[in-house]
């Protein structure tokens, strides 16, 4: 990526899970949807990951990489997503930080535990 000028901001998910296709289908769907590149990980080559973001981490969590290239994980990706959305955009700041962010975070903590039994 590079650091002088901004890219497209990209979304970095597991497409082999059904659960998490089908949510990213939903987003997919959405006005504004158009301004985030999708990136199905377990179809990419590690090339379109950037030197930061190894496939198996990227297959572990959500990651959201910024126009300026910053890479987060987790909870926080979502609420980027959402941000980004016009729709959604209330839920990305009621859940983007503070007290929203943390419950978020142990949300998906939980759904992370049981995921593994989905992508099979």
């Amino acid at each position: 990526m590079s650091d002088s000028i901004p890219q497209k901001p990209a979304l970095y998910f597991d497409g082999g899970c059904p659960v998490c296709a089908r949510e990213i289908a939903l987003y997919r769907r959405q006005v504004g949807a158009d301004s985030i590149d999708w990136i199905d990980v377990s179809r990419c080559a590690q090339s379109e990951l950037g030197n930061d973001l190894t496939k198996q981490a990227a297959l572990t969590q959500l990651h959201f990489r910024t126009a300026e290239g910053e890479l987060i994980s987790g909870a926080a990706a979502f609420a980027r997503i959402w941000q980004a959305l016009p729709r959604w955009a209330w839920l990305g700041r009621a859940f983007g930080s503070g007290i929203g962010l943390w419950l978020l975070e142990g949300a998906y903590r939980i759904f992370l535990r049981m995921r593994p039994a989905w992508r099979r």
